[in-house]
């Protein structure tokens, strides 16, 4: 089911496999409207060695993926390393990775959480690039957040840094839902400051998740 707040979402890592997918599964079971992204040149994973990985492009389902590793002589290594369990859940969650720079299709967001310093860079960067290159100034444009929550790239911390989302993210949909209730804000729009007063809240439990944050417009 999802909730009746209108809250637009998308996590974002390198491959759209790890991270950011284990962010969207755990948003999504919460009835959040979440899609994912990655920012890489391609979708990379573990191989049998530091210089094989495996390479595929963004758009090759996450089953063709789940297939091919199992039918490699390493599956017993990537079932060791989690890789098998985590594209098992992949599978479950959407049909493919998917590509940052190619996500027009999916509107516009009101929160985008990276979870690694580069993709947050790729991600305030390509939106400042579509800001500047519309042709269309007298248009009102839609506020963006852009938060960076740092997990590094391992199942465990990416189980860890899921529920840190999902404890963010629950944060500023509560704080939402105040501003109508409370204070009688018909407004969605949460402003730069009260963001920065959320995550600072935020932050005191989740010290081990560093963010950046920044702000941008459609």
């Amino acid at each position: 089911m999802v909730l009746t707040d209108s809250l637009k979402i998308c996590t974002v890592c390198a491959s759209n496999n790890n991270r950011s997918m284990e962010a969207h599964k755990q948003l999504r079971d919460a009835g959040y409207n979440v899609k994912s992204f990655g920012t890489g040149s391609a979708v990379r994973l573990p191989g049998p060695s530091i210089d094989k990985p495996n390479v595929y492009e963004f758009g090759t389902p996450y089953e063709d993926i789940y297939q091919d590793l199992i039918s490699q002589s390493c599956r017993k290594m990537y079932e060791a390393n989690g890789l098998i369990h985590m594209l098992d859940r992949n599978r479950k969650v959407k049909q493919a990775p998917e590509k940052w720079q190619n996500n027009a299709y999916a509107g516009n967001f009101d929160l985008v959480i990276t979870c690694e310093e580069r993709c947050f860079d790729s991600v305030v960067d390509d939106l400042m690039f579509r800001m500047y290159s519309r042709d269309d100034s007298n248009e009102v444009r839609q506020v963006v957040h852009i938060i960076n929550v740092d997990i590094k790239d391992d199942n465990e911390n990416a189980l860890l840094g899921g529920k840190g989302i999902l404890k963010l993210v629950n944060m500023i949909h509560d704080f939402r839902q105040k501003k109508k209730d409370q204070y009688e804000d018909e407004s969605d729009v949460i402003l730069e400051d009260q963001m920065m007063g959320i995550l600072t809240e935020w932050q005191k439990d989740h010290t081990h998740l560093p963010t950046l944050y920044s702000i941008s417009y459609y």
